[in-house]
C-alpha cells in the first residue's frame, strides 16, 4: 500500500505536524556493501576434445569467493569440480567459444579484480604466486629439501622477503602446524601427515589472499585427515578464504559454505553455518 497524504484525511493542522514528524525522523543508516570478491567466475566453461568429439566439463558456472568465507565444493567423479577450482587458482584457462561462437556473457576468471584474460602467461603466474595458496591430495614437496627449505620456496619465487627473513617465516609456519622439531628433516623422511602439513605451510607462505585445496586428505589415514581438517577449519577461524573440494562429506561441511557441482553445473549453493 502507499504512503497515506496526510492532508487527504487529517484537519491542516495536525497533517502539518504529522509531516513535521516525518522530516525529522533519522534517515535509515546506509546497508553494509558486500566485501570485495576473492575470486569471480563469470560464466565459465571448459571444453576438451576436437570439432568431432568435444566433452564439456564445466558448462557456465558463475561463483563468486569473498574475503574470510571457507568454502567446499562437492561432488561425483567427473562432476567438473577440480576443473573449477584450477580455473579460480589461474592453473588453466576457460575456454572462450564453441563451434567458433563466443560465450556470453565472456567466460571469464577474476583474481582479485583482475580479469585473468587479459594477463600473459607469466602475469597470470606472479599473480597466482601473490594471490592463492595451493594444497593438492600429493604434496608435491621436493625430497631433497628440507621441510623450511620448501616452505621457503615460494617466499624466494616472490621476492617478497629477503632470505633470511623467509626462512624465519617458514619456520614460525611450521611451528604452528606442530612441526617446530622437523624443520631439517628432509621432506621424504616424513611421514604422509608431516609432508601435508608442510605442504599447507608452503601454500600459506606468501600470505595469500585465498587457500584453494584439492582433496587435502584423500591420501591420508582416518588419524591424520582428521588433524589436517583441524588445522583447515583453523586457519578459517583466523580469517583465511578457504575453497576446498572434496568427496568427504564430514570434512565439506565442517565449512560455512557449500557448492555441489553435477554434470558440470553449480547445482546448489547453501550456507551451513554462520
Amino acid at each position: 500500500m502507499g504512503r497515506i497524504n496526510p492532508d487527504a484525511v487529517l484537519p491542516r493542522r495536525e497533517a502539518k505536524h504529522l509531516r513535521d514528524v516525518e522530516d525529522a525522523r533519522p534517515p535509515l543508516p546506509p546497508q553494509p556493501a558486500a566485501p570485495p570478491a576473492l575470486l569471480r567466475a563469470q560464466n565459465i566453461h571448459r571444453i576438451l576434445g576436437t570439432a568431432d568429439n568435444l566433452n564439456s566439463i564445466l558448462k557456465g558456472v558463475s561463483v563468486t569467493i569473498r574475503p574470510n568465507e571457507y568454502v567446499s565444493i562437492v561432488g561425483a567423479s567427473g562432476s567438473g569440480k577440480s576443473t573449477l577450482l584450477y580455473l579460480l587458482g589461474g592453473l588453466d584457462r576457460p575456454s572462450q567459444s564453441i563451434d567458433g561462437k563466443p560465450f556470453d556473457p565472456p567466460s571469464r576468471v577474476f583474481i582479485d579484480g583482475m580479469d585473468t584474460f587479459l594477463l600473459g602467461d607469466t602475469e597470470l603466474a606472479r599473480l597466482r604466486n601473490e594471490k592463492i595458496g595451493f594444497v593438492f591430495q600429493f604434496h608435491y614437496l621436493l625430497k631433497e629439501f628440507t621441510a623450511q627449505e620448501n616452505v621457503c620456496l615460494p617466499m624466494r619465487k616472490l621476492g617478497k622477503w629477503p632470505v633470511n627473513e623467509a626462512m624465519d617465516r617458514a619456520a614460525d609456519l611450521l611451528k604452528q602446524l606442530g612441526l617446530g622439531d622437523k624443520l631439517n628433516r628432509r621432506a621424504n623422511r616424513l611421514s604422509g601427515g608431516e609432508q601435508q602439513r608442510v605442504a599447507i605451510a608452503r601454500a600459506l607462505a606468501n600470505e595469500p589472499a585465498v587457500l584453494l585445496a584439492d582433496e587435502p586428505t584423500g591420501n591420508l589415514d582416518r588419524k591424520n585427515s582428521e588433524m589436517v581438517a583441524e588445522i583447515l577449519q583453523d586457519i578459517s577461524h583466523q580469517g583465511q578464504a578457504i575453497v576446498m573440494v572434496t568427496h568427504d562429506m564430514a570434512l565439506a561441511q565442517r565449512a560455512r559454505r557449500m557448492l555441489t557441482m553435477e554434470d558440470g553445473m553449480l547445482v546448489k549453493d547453501e550456507v551451513l553455518q554462520g
